[in-house]
């Protein structure tokens, strides 16, 4: 099955959002599974509505474009699609998008047991460093998983055998009784006892799996970790969860990152914060600096009569954009002014002369006792 999503709709790269929809309405009434009954109907439709919902989204979609779908993965986007939380729900999808086309497109009755289902997807939090997390980085993710059994193809049966139709539920997976009473006969329906709702039966199962169909396997795979990424940012890797079913498709990994905090940098979005400290002279006189950057050391202008708390922008010096890395954020250096609480002989004289030009006044000796006892 093509992966292109513009080959998908059959659309071509400058379509616009109408065109998409458009697209998607003619291939949606011929690819729906109550209507196509083909065997893999159910996945084709998923990736319609997958194509659909990522060209719709003009983050989305210029993500697709640069990057293909890896790229919509590793920046974090839902891959799945508007179907991906199961078949079950498709009709009220697909209703909700026509407005109810042709009355029709429910999904009476149980599923197949036999049918193709999704594995499970899978979890793993991965620890990375705040420097990580804003630049990029390849990181090893080990994890345990469901595979299909080699040895028996994922059957459950053992080589040279295979299952068989439960002769109970004729492969239906429940089974109907009538319970007689006396407001009339009642029907219930109940899960087969004899195949638990598997719809078959394995009289000789696989050694390597004991009759399942899956084992379980370490695993790991190297994962790219976008620029950008924040404190439980999630990516999805599509296809390394659990192992499908009858055939069905795996399950999605899904890693949760945790950011460890930096002893410098405070981070709000896509802009980082540190803070520097000055002295008065330096606030009132203005001066040049040498601050930490996630780039490295910098020179930074302090304008004079600055005041405690301002701020000095250094544009371009944040975390880059996910979907645009070539694109960062701001570095934010709150400036405190720090009084000192000792001070010599000299810097005394001076502060004096500067209290006496500041009020106009001469400091009494009295007053500068006590401004000698407080600062020694």
């Amino acid at each position: 099955m093509t992966t292109d999503y513009y080959e998908i709709l059959g659309i071509d790269k400058n379509a616009s959002k109408d065109d998409i929809k458009s697209a998607f309405r003619k291939k949606a009434r011929t690819l729906h599974p109550d209507v196509n009954k083909a065997p893999d109907a159910e996945e084709k439709f998923k990736e319609l509505g997958k194509a659909y919902e990522t060209l719709m989204d003009d983050n989305k979609r210029a993500t697709y474009d640069r990057y293909g779908e890896d790229g919509l993965k590793n920046a974090g986007f839902n891959t799945g699609g508007p179907f991906d939380g199961g078949f079950g729900d498709l009709n009220d999808i697909f209703n909700s998008f026509f407005g109810g086309f042709g009355g029709g497109f429910g999904f009476g009755g149980r599923p197949d047991p036999n049918a193709p289902q999704t594995g499970d997807d899978l979890r793993v939090d991965v620890e990375v460093t705040f420097e990580e997390a804003v630049f990029g980085v390849s990181k090893e993710v080990k994890f345990d998983h469901l595979e299909q059994c080699s040895e028996c193809g994922g059957t459950g049966a053992e080589k040279g055998s295979k299952p068989i139709t439960c002769p109970t539920c004729h492969g239906t997976g429940q089974v109907q009784t009538v319970a007689r009473t006396p407001l009339g006969a009642f029907t219930q329906i109940s899960t087969c006892p004899d195949c638990h709702g598997t719809g078959q039966k394995i009289s000789n199962p696989c050694k390597a799996c004991k009759g399942y169909g899956k084992i379980e396997k370490e695993k790991k795979i190297e994962v790219k970790i976008p620029a950008g990424v924040d404190n439980h940012s999630k990516i999805r890797v599509s296809g390394e969860g659990d192992a499908g079913k009858n055939g069905g498709r795996a399950g999605d990994l899904f890693i949760v990152l945790h950011v460890k905090p930096s002893e410098y940098f405070t981070r709000d979005g896509i802009d980082i914060y540190t803070t520097l400290q000055i002295s008065p002279a330096q606030a009132a006189l203005g001066d040049e600096v040498i601050v930490k950057t996630l780039d490295g050391e910098q020179k930074v202008q302090i304008r004079a009569g600055i005041q405690n708390g301002n701020t000095i922008k250094i544009k371009g010096a944040g975390v880059p954009i996910i979907s645009r890395p070539s694109q960062r954020g701001d570095h934010i250096i709150v400036v405190t002014v720090k009084i000192p609480t000792k001070l010599s002989d000299e810097e005394r004289n001076l502060y004096r002369k500067l209290y006496e030009l500041n009020t106009g006044k001469k400091m009494q000796d009295s007053l500068m006792a006590k401004v000698k006892g407080v600062f020694q």
